[in-house]
């Protein structure tokens, strides 16, 4: 039996189904098996839907039978399956090494609840890719968000609470104005399927009120990316999560938001909406820029190692925005390409601290002097990392900041501005992670020398998502193909 055609649905339905199942496994180290089970399985699904849509397919499925746009449609095409490697990877991957880390963090009886939270998060992030309904979209990023707003409180660390609850308050105005808007465009076209709409936009007299949901929708799904300056929530939420919480959400979370906002930008209100274009690109293209330089020049001086790599990630997610404000197939191809190199960077730079906390229980840099003596190859990772976040030719990171300064370069008068700023914030990106370099290898221990290195489960992921940045950077054909297919289906829609 080919169950290709049903593969968008497993990809939300096994790990929805799993996370009930699950909870009920309470013998240690069960639980976390059986969400590891569930959490490879999505991956190698999001991996077969991603070679199925290389290769110029696309995939569609009706829910219940009932043809869109009266019925639920599920699709994946080159954008969404790029997403889906990022989220099922990140998902997988993190899961693979939590146990030692969780196992430090979370009572023993909390854990099952706590992998069904995970699941739950997975699912939530996967349904946002697939969902060709605007309505849908949110009720997966209302799963998502509450499960992970879970993960982030379910730590040791009392400082969390406020950071979620921050993360709360944000993410709920941002889904309220999101929906307000999705609920503007269902009044003036009846219809909540994407295409549908896009269709029906057309036909609509009174645009106004679809010039306001665009607004409403664009700063909603912005506080949702933790776009600057609406990224207020984001420096805590990863500073005080369990630790593998911050690689599996630092990965690939706001990346889903960013997903949305592009989707919805380019489908729906820039193929109908007279110089909206121009309106998306003058709003964000700002906002990018001030990102890049003020986040980055914040981590620059930020003592705290996660709290460095989280103003790093908006600053990151600056990058992304930039190439979308483009308005270009060059720019757009950098944009998702960047979501994914992004995501292993970051996602190897979150594995490694994850390292380091085994044996150190306070990550501000002062602490960590000399920290690779005794762990040498978990800096290593680390380090490897940090090459790929600065854009060291030779790693993923490289490719699409590559990507970015030749697609900047076709801004016309602001093309230099545009590349000097890129620049400038790669070499801020290297001023601070430089910060790290020096302060785990060349200053002295202040602390008692961890006794080992990480443990060895944790190690290999990280070392597994290390070389992943090398590799994809001498070899980046399969994600650039996607990337460049989803930039190139996403400006159709603007012609």
């Amino acid at each position: 039996m080919d169950l290709t055609p049903h593969l968008p649905a497993l990809q939300v339905i096994v790990p929805m189904l799993s996370a009930p199942l699950v909870l009920l496994l309470r013998p240690r180290g069960l639980a976390w098996a059986g969400a590891t089970a569930a959490a490879l399985l999505s991956f190698a699904i999001a991996l077969n839907m991603a070679m199925v849509v290389a290769d110029g397919g696309h995939l569609r499925y009706d829910m219940g039978g009932w043809d869109a746009p009266y019925g639920i449609e599920l699709s994946v095409g080159p954008f969404s399956s790029l997403v889906l490697l990022i989220v099922s990877g990140a998902a997988a991957a993190a899961m693979i090494a939590a146990r030692p880390s969780i196992n430090r963090q979370i009572e023993h009886e909390r854990q099952p609840l706590f992998y069904a939270a995970w699941l739950l998060a997975l699912a939530g992030l996967a349904g946002i890719a697939v969902s060709a309904d605007a309505f849908n979209i949110f009720v997966f990023m209302e799963i998502s968000s509450l499960a992970s707003y879970v993960l982030i409180a379910g730590g040791p660390d009392r400082r969390a609470l406020p950071a979620v609850f921050k993360y709360l308050i944000m993410g709920t105005i941002g889904a309220t104005f999101y929906l307000i808007g999705v609920g503007l465009v269902y009044m003036m076209t009846g219809t909540l399927n994407l295409a549908d709409m896009e269709t029906r936009i057309v036909n609509v007299t009174e645009i106004n009120p679809i010039l306001v949901a665009a607004g409403f929708i664009t700063i909603g799904l912005a506080l949702k990316a933790a776009v600057f300056p609406l990224h207020v929530w984001l420096p805590n939420a990863y500073a005080h999560a369990p630790h593998m919480v911050t690689v599996f959400l630092a990965a690939c979370a706001t990346k889903v938001a960013i997903y949305v906002l592009i989707r919805f930008d380019f489908f729906v209100f820039q193929a109908n909406l007279t110089n909206h274009g121009l309106q998306f690109s003058l709003f964000l293209l700002p906002l990018a820029l001030l990102g890049i330089l003020v986040a980055s020049a914040v981590a620059m001086f930020e003592g705290h190692i996660k709290r460095l790599l989280a103003m790093s990630s908006v600053a990151q997610i600056g990058y992304i925005i930039l190439g979308a404000s483009f308005i270009s197939v060059a720019g757009l191809t950098a944009s998702a390409a960047h979501m994914f190199n992004h995501a292993l960077a970051k996602g190897g730079l979150f594995l490694a601290i994850a390292g380091l906390a085994c044996h150190y229980r306070d990550l501000r840099l002062d602490q960590l002097a000399g920290a690779a003596r005794s762990m040498p190859w978990t800096t290593a990772a680390l380090v490897i990392c940090g090459f790929s976040l600065i854009g060291v030719p030779g790693t993923a990171g490289f490719i699409s900041k590559w990507l970015l300064i030749d697609a900047a370069m076709d801004q016309g008068d602001f093309a230099w501005l545009l590349v000097a700023i890129i620049i400038i914030s790669s070499l801020m990106a290297l001023a601070y992670v430089w910060r790290m370099v020096e302060t785990l290898y060349f200053k002295p221990p202040v602390a008692e020398a961890a006794p080992t290195e990480a443990p060895l489960q944790l190690l290999l992921v990280t070392w597994l998502v290390a070389l992943a940045n090398i590799g994809f950077g001498f070899f980046p054909q399969f994600p650039l193909a996607l990337a460049s297919a989803a930039a190139n289906l996403l400006m159709r829609h603007t012609l």
